[in-house]
């Protein structure tokens, strides 16, 4: 049986790569609704605190370099070194998930990042 939390996450996985094909489309409609799903997924595991963030984590490891920017920049302040890593090394690539891995890094570095709040 699959937790809530898994569903979540699952929202969020799912999401983000429709949204991500979706703009490859230059379909930004639809992209925008997929991303207005994973962001009130993302909220809902925030509400679930700790236990909606080590569910998250696990995309950290995504074979999709979108899927794992949007866990990492989310995860930044619960699993910093982890997710920085995962940025960094994206960051290095090509395509919309370097640029949203370099933009997250920057935000992180200035002190303006502010994904998952205190």
């Amino acid at each position: 049986m699959v937790s809530d939390l898994e569903m979540l996450v699952k929202e969020v996985e799912g999401n983000v790569a429709s949204q991500t094909e979706a703009i490859k489309r230059g379909d930004a409609r639809t992209g925008n609704r997929h991303a207005n799903r994973y962001i009130a997924a993302l909220k809902k595991l925030r509400a679930e605190g700790d236990a909606g963030r080590d569910a998250l984590a696990i995309l950290l490891k995504h074979p999709r370099s979108d899927v794992r920017v949007t866990a990492a920049g989310f995860l930044l302040r619960y699993r910093t070194a982890e997710a920085k890593a995962v940025l960094e090394a994206v960051a290095g690539g090509g395509g919309a998930a370097a640029i949203g891995a370099t933009m997250a890094l920057k935000h992180w570095e200035e002190g303006t990042w502010s994904l998952n709040p205190e």
